[in-house]
């Protein structure tokens, strides 16, 4: 699933294309995608303009020159696309936005776990209430060592399961987890209240660093290449993983061996011998 790295590099892309510019029609071929309302989605979006595009946590708010705000979320594999009415359509295409004077933007989704839908400002969190208990964004928060420290003893649980907890932080998902966690040279499982000082202002530093450094490279796409820009291009993040995807490997920080195993249902990969 994208996270805040691969959303973030799509909404700056959307902010360059989008902003300005009217939606002239909306085609729509996946029902799933727009559960919503079908009806809703045209009608609230055709001959609107685009004033902004946003991100809150995984999500993207793209405001218009009405009372209302298209809401994205990427699901699984969902993809945004840009395009021209002559190149070909996929066949896991389920919203085509025809912009004018020219473009296109398409939904592509082969998963469909992904969601488009139109609402007010004030209705957002009512309709995701995920989005009602964000916690922080990491990127966009100026926040003291101090401070975080605290956040940390108050939640008393294991450091990974706490990294993805969305109301904790915003964004962060099993990959960035596992690659914040080995630059922070802490374990996965070690509680979040048992740090030293000089632990929590590693553990910081490398949210943020690993964060912007992945959006910067805009994004990890990794074997599917599920994940791509708005201009069809895979990140290339995935060329400075640590230990991600690659249990056996020599760690390259230490050259011990990059280990693999299952953490509340998921694959987490680490080095023993230099996460303490």
């Amino acid at each position: 699933m994208p996270e805040l790295p691969e959303v973030e590099t799509i909404r700056r892309d959307l902010d360059k294309e989008l902003v300005g510019k009217k939606i002239k029609s909306v085609e729509i071929t996946g029902q799933r995608t727009v559960r919503r309302g079908h009806e809703d989605l045209v009608t609230r979006l055709e001959g609107r303009k685009v004033s902004a595009v946003e991100r809150k946590g995984k999500y993207l708010l793209v405001r218009l020159d009405s009372p209302d705000v298209l809401v994205i979320h990427l699901g699984m594999s969902g993809q945004l696309l840009k395009a021209t009415a002559k190149d070909p359509l996929d066949k896991h295409t389920h919203v085509v936005f025809v912009l004018q004077p020219v473009g296109q933007v398409r939904f592509v989704d082969p998963r469909t776990f992904g969601e488009l839908f139109v609402t007010t400002p004030d209705e957002v969190e009512a309709k995701v209430p995920e989005l009602a208990h964000l916690g922080i964004d990491p990127v966009d928060t100026a926040m003291s060592w101090d401070r975080f420290s605290l956040m940390l003893q108050a939640r008393r649980t294991k450091l990974k399961a706490l990294l993805m907890d969305q109301t904790f932080l915003a964004g962060i998902g099993n990959l960035y987890a596992d690659e914040i966690l080995f630059a922070a040279g802490i374990r996965f499982d070690r509680p979040s209240d048992r740090l030293s000082t000089q632990e929590v202002r590693r553990l910081w530093r490398a949210i943020t660093e690993v964060l912007l450094e992945a959006t910067k490279a805009r994004g990890s796409s990794l074997a599917d290449e599920q994940y791509v820009d708005l201009y069809g291009r895979p990140g290339t993040f995935q060329n400075e993983h640590q230990v991600y995807g690659r249990e056996g490997l020599r760690c390259k920080r230490c050259r011990g061996t990059v280990e693999r195993v299952k953490f509340t249902g998921r694959s987490t990969f680490f080095c023993a011998s230099c996460q303490v």
